[in-house]
């Protein structure tokens, strides 16, 4: 079994990602929620994260007690030797998919943060703009219409057609 679970795993990345460590990031997230929507959000996927982490410690625990070295278990604890497998890799795959979901959360977090900096965010605009799309002004005269494409084949190919 790893010792790092999969709550250590997500409060590295949210660490990592805001540069702090986790003790202040909850209370930024509950004072100033709406300076950093996407840290309230990554606080709240890692409390979801939490109850997780636990509920991964008590079916590991069960499942350790039930099957521990020596011990022969009785003809009525194999269902619940089952059902706590089962329950633990259920639970194992939601945790993936939270701390999946907190990566997203950092990934749009660099995202937003390269998009403020530098021209990338101008290039749209300045696309749109280049190619004609742009709103024209009112005292701008419509350029002349562009010819239409031709349809059907310009050269000979080699080959049967469809």
């Amino acid at each position: 079994m790893p010792d790092t679970t999969a709550l250590d795993e997500a409060i590295s990345m949210i660490e990592k990602a805001w540069a702090q460590p986790i003790e202040t990031l909850e209370v930024l997230a509950v004072r100033r929620p709406c300076d950093d929507p996407l840290l309230r959000s990554a606080m709240r996927i890692r409390a979801a994260l939490a109850v997780t982490d636990n509920t991964v410690s008590v079916h590991q625990d069960r499942l350790h007690a039930l099957t521990r070295p020596g011990y022969v278990p009785a003809f009525y604890e194999l269902d619940r030797i089952v059902n706590s497998a089962a329950s633990l890799r259920v639970v194992l795959a939601e945790s993936s998919a939270y701390v999946q979901a907190i990566r997203y959360v950092v990934e749009a977090r660099e995202a937003a943060s390269t998009a403020d900096r530098g021209p990338a965010a101008h290039l749209p605009r300045a696309a749109v703009a280049r190619s004609g799309l742009a709103p024209r002004s009112p005292e701008q005269v419509p350029d002349q219409p562009v010819p239409a494409a031709v349809v059907g084949r310009s050269a000979p190919s080699p080959g049967p057609s469809r």
